[in-house]
């Protein structure tokens, strides 16, 4: 994965100009008094300036010791009271950035994690896999990142493959597993074992021989779909090597998928069949589908469909997701769209970046807009110091023949 990691620790020139000196007169004086006056109003601007960065600074420090309750919290013996403190911290990682205060404990935020997951029942592990995920977000793709991560996955596999475990804490891990991977792992090899975790889930729902239909319960398929689309954000980052392997085992059965009842698993199907699609295209120009008139056949009848024993509000879903994954298929095209945060804006020109951002927006909710903002400050910022220094560089070179 190409990811690099770090460890976190007016005035003017001219000569002097000379004037005949003049009399001081009334009109001297209102100026004099006139600047006073302005000197005593920046006076007065910069103590109300020096009292906010007062009240900033207190507001901080009062935020920060809440946050401090939070974690102590979610060691509490009562269940509650760890859920309680469990949501006020996926509240904060969500909406703020909070790096340096993450970052000098993240050890104690980590155990904490681990310690709801195994102790805790399905509302607070749901909450704790939530706050994993948000955890590594904040450190970012990091070597404090990838340590949460491999603290935290065995814990987390061991819930999603318990098949006694209640479904929505299954998907709750399966999503934070594939998320904390996308951000932290730096290794073909975790990423490739994460991917198997997820594939030992939903691959359960391949057809098999003469099968036309998924036969799994409402729940089973619910968390085959959640463990997919987790997958299919791995799919992103895949080097071409793990890819080849991927397509051999998964482009000829994922169509099937394209047959289950469930509409949600249909529509997940078809998205990961654009993305494969998409990632096969880049990494081989003359790539082709062996099977390409069959599919495209079914891609077109899901894109159509106007079955009535399926509720109307499905249909209308299908066929517009189907339309634009029939359009990648078959001419390998994607309708761009533009997402705003504030007065910058951020493209979605292919499914990989669809998927991607679909992905965060849903655990971020209305926070995606703010960690979108800082994101796109801090590469800007970024791009304006390497800039500077090779305009400096530049400046220097020039220098030497001065």
């Amino acid at each position: 994965m190409p990811k690099s990691k770090k460890r976190n620790n007016k005035g003017g020139g001219g000569g002097r100009q000379h004037r005949a000196v003049q009399p001081f007169s009334d009109e001297d004086a209102s100026i004099e008094t006139m600047s006073h006056c302005s000197s005593f109003s920046d006076s007065t601007s910069l103590a109300d300036e020096a009292v906010e960065d007062v009240d900033e600074e207190a507001s901080q420090e009062d935020y920060e010791y809440k946050l401090r309750g939070f974690i102590d919290s979610t060691l509490d013996k009562s269940a509650k009271i760890r859920l309680s403190a469990l949501e006020g911290l996926k509240s904060a990682f969500s909406s703020k950035i909070l790096f340096d205060f993450i970052l000098e404990r993240r050890v104690t935020l980590t155990d904490s994690i681990e310690r709801c997951l195994k102790k805790g029942k399905s509302e607070e592990q749901c909450v704790a896999a939530q706050v994993a995920s948000l955890l590594c977000i904040q450190l970012g793709s990091s070597i404090e990142s990838e340590e949460v991560f491999k603290s935290l996955r065995p814990i987390l596999k061991t819930i999603l493959t318990d098949e006694s475990v209640s479904v929505q804490t299954r998907r709750a891990c399966a999503t934070s597993l594939a998320v904390c991977c996308y951000i932290a792992a730096d290794d073909i090899e975790d990423l490739h074992l994460t991917m198997t975790y997820l594939e030992s889930v939903f691959t359960a729902s391949y057809q098999k021989g003469d099968q036309t239909d998924c036969f799994h319960s409402a729940q089973t398929t619910i968390l085959d779909i959640s463990t997919l689309v987790a997958w299919t954000l791995l799919l992103t980052v895949c080097p071409p090597s793990l890819m080849k392997k991927i397509f051999e085992i998964h482009l000829t059965k994922l169509p099937s998928l394209l047959s289950c009842g469930d509409v949600n698993m249909r529509i997940a199907a078809g998205e990961t069949m654009a993305v494969l699609f998409e990632l096969a295209r880049d990494i081989c120009d003359d790539f082709e589908y062996e099977d390409m008139e069959l599919l495209c056949g079914k891609l077109k009848g899901l894109a159509t469909d106007g079955n009535k024993y399926r509720a109307k509000i499905d249909r209308k879903k299908q066929r517009s997701v189907f339309r634009d994954v029939l359009k990648t298929v078959e001419e390998g095209d994607f309708d761009p769209e533009t997402i705003t945060f504030g007065p910058e804006c951020m493209y979605i020109d292919s499914w990989v970046k669809k998927r991607t951002y679909e992905t965060f927006k849903e655990l971020l909710a209305s926070g995606i807009r703010f960690h979108l903002q800082h994101f796109y400050n801090a590469a800007v910022c970024k791009a304006r110091t390497k800039a500077r220094n090779k305009f400096r560089d530049k400046r220097a070179d020039i220098g030497e023949y001065i």
